[in-house]
């Protein structure tokens, strides 16, 4: 094998580990803009929850509740449970601390 077919090769092995790491790039951007999204989905359901528990349901809040109930399983069956590994509510994700004892 010459020079050049084993430079031409190493150059074929890195375009493809390239291309590899901006599918996985590619990957990992589209599960933080889906992960914005819920959180976006889950802040107007807990909205919607919390008007209605304090007296103030608006008109079609059950049917935009049960849109974002949809919307937050199709989430779910594509990307996992919502509360992280543990079911739980919190997933220990630094953007969104919680204090654990109900205050802000």
């Amino acid at each position: 094998m010459g020079l050049m077919d084993k430079v031409k090769a190493q150059a074929t092995q890195i375009a493809e580990k390239a291309q590899e790491a901006g599918k996985v790039g590619q990957a990992k951007l589209e599960a933080v803009q889906a992960r914005r999204k819920a959180d976006t989905l889950l802040a107007e359901l807990g909205l919607i929850v919390f008007d209605s528990q304090v007296g103030r349901d608006g008109p079609g809040d059950e049917k935009r509740r049960a849109q974002l109930v949809e919307q937050l399983r199709q989430y779910e069956a594509e990307y996992g449970p919502l509360g992280g590994a543990s079911g739980g509510h919190g997933d220990g994700d630094d953007l969104h601390p919680g204090h654990g004892d109900g205050s802000f």
